[in-house]
């Protein structure tokens, strides 16, 4: 699938970062049984992922705006359109070697995010969508599964950790949803939690605690896989609250009442 040049420019920067995080993911296993630890080595890592996407991305749009997970924001001559980026997305699994992250690009025009890039560099998955213009892994077209039965289903969600505010509704959510569902996954990186729920992989996702650049660009993939993505509560903005609910359609509602129950 062809996309725009924007969305191209978005593609190949995420490949370039991908190949520099493979390689210090290979060293991550010599650090593990070091006495210094590869906790220093990751931020690192992670900050020179996100120096180089903002290169890269600075140099092919120099008027656009920049917001990533590292760096202060950097408005753009053009205030409609700006970059929200992780450069890795999954950095507690890739600091204890586990080969489950990914590189995050989105495309912000007027509030709404027009494209969007996961790019998963262990399992060489690039996921992609452009508003219109349907999602795609690699050369296929992605579509939320068709599942209509909890009970079938499975969902994938974060859960708060290390003194987090969300833990006892998180909590609540699971013993309401885990008698009425075929299981819950904790894979550790949102952006491939949507990607995952774009391609069927997943029936549905849902996370509280949030911050823009975990789930911009899934947004888009899984709307224009077909999936439905709103705020946990209906009334509020996904960015704002830092909330969200997804799934395909058949099992949205019914999804969204036991979730929200809370």
């Amino acid at each position: 699938m062809a996309g725009s040049a924007n969305l191209n420019v978005m593609m190949k920067t995420a490949r370039k970062a991908g190949r520099g995080l493979l390689k210090d993911f290979g060293e991550v296993e010599n650090l593990q049984v070091s006495t210094k630890g590869p906790g220093d080595f990751v931020s690192r890592a992670d900050k020179a992922a996100e120096a180089l996407i903002k290169e890269e991305l600075m140099h092919a749009r120099p008027s656009y705006g920049f917001m990533g997970e590292e760096g202060k924001e950097i408005a753009g001559e053009d205030p409609t359109r700006r970059w929200i980026v992780d450069p890795l997305d999954g950095t507690t699994n890739f600091l204890h070697g586990l080969p489950h992250w990914a590189v995050s690009i989105a495309l912000e025009h007027k509030g709404q995010i027009v494209a969007g890039v996961v790019y998963d560099p262990v399992k060489d998955e690039m996921f992609y969508a452009e508003k219109g213009g349907g999602a795609w892994l690699n050369e296929s077209r992605l579509r939320v599964s068709s599942r209509h039965k909890m009970i079938e289903s499975i969902f994938a969600t974060g859960l708060p950790f290390g003194g987090r505010m969300d833990l006892p509704e998180t909590l609540q959510d699971l013993a309401r949803l885990l008698p009425a569902c075929a299981g819950v996954r904790r894979f550790g990186a949102a952006a491939l939690d949507l990607a995952y729920v774009a391609a069927g992989r997943y029936d549905g996702y849902w996370e509280r605690g949030l911050h823009a650049w975990d789930i911009a660009a899934g947004l888009v993939i899984v709307r224009e896989a077909g999936g439905i993505v709103e705020a946990l509560n209906p009334e509020e903005d996904i960015f704002g609250s830092g909330q969200m609910i997804c799934a395909n359609e058949p099992i949205f509602e019914t999804f969204a009442k036991v979730i929200r129950k809370s």
